[in-house]
């Protein structure tokens, strides 16, 4: 027969059980939860970056979706605009890498709005020049998603991995993310960075690291020629050429 731990009845009605912050509680465990990552993420080969650093510069999240020929809009229920989710995202992603679909790995943008209670618009998603930027990606085992939406400790140590990696970093005017691009440029080094990630002082490739195989060059050519096309021809109305121009401008891609 197990005793019944003795506790007064003021006690049992004053006493709380305390909860931390959740944040709080795994803050000690950041180091071991980013080895995880850094042995699970796959990242693109910084030359399939080079060779073509965002592949769907017609499009980000949010924007309105158009048949293959650009004619005509797509309707969800024949009813609603459709508009890009993260479909074309994870296409850049899986094509860059030279990987096809599979279970459990979800697409994460590396940069974009920090904001704790998930109300502010994430407009770096929303931008051209980030969304299906390949250098803003890298692909995560879906529960390891979650850490690098609310952590910030891992968000700044993904964003310093890929700095060292692809050698780039956003133009925001977001303040918080103007004080991390700072903070990286300054060369600081998170607490808890694996030892297998680039920094100024350690030229690597995190484990992972996809090659630029024939395969992937082939998608890459594949995919200029069709930029090339879409903007040479006037039979696609809906395509914003402009658009494009702007954004394979600012990567200086030449097709």
């Amino acid at each position: 027969m197990v005793e019944p731990v003795a506790q007064s009845t003021n006690q049992a009605i004053t006493s709380r059980f305390f909860v931390p912050d959740g944040l709080e509680e795994l803050k000690d465990e950041i180091p071991k939860v980013l080895e995880v990552i850094a042995r699970t993420a796959r990242w693109v080969h910084p030359d399939t970056f080079r060779a073509l650093p965002v592949w769907y510069p017609e499009t980000a999240r949010g924007i309105t979706s158009y048949s293959a020929a650009y004619d005509r809009v797509l309707l969800h229920k024949k009813t609603t605009e459709k508009t890009e989710g993260n479909i074309l995202a994870q296409k850049a992603l899986r094509n860059a890498l030279g990987a096809t679909d599979s279970n459990n790995w979800t697409v994460c943008h590396i940069w974009g709005i920090d904001d704790p209670s998930f109300q502010k618009t994430n407009d770096i998603v929303q931008d051209r020049r980030y969304y299906s930027c390949i250098g803003n990606m890298v692909w995560l085992p879906t529960p390891l998603k979650g850490f690098t939406d609310a952590v910030p400790e891992i968000k700044l140590a993904l964003r310093t991995c890929a700095y060292y990696l692809y050698r780039w970093l956003p133009d925001h005017g977001d303040s918080e993310m103007a004080r991390q691009v700072a903070l990286i440029k300054s060369g600081t080094i998170p607490i808890g960075y694996p030892e297998s990630w680039p920094t100024a002082a350690r030229s690597t490739l995190p484990l992972n690291t996809a090659p630029y195989s024939f395969p992937v060059q082939e998608k890459v050519r594949k995919r200029k020629e069709e930029l090339l096309a879409l903007l040479n021809s006037s039979a696609h109305e809906h395509f914003p050429r402009d658009a494009v121009r702007e954004v394979l401008a600012f990567w200086n891609v030449a097709l």
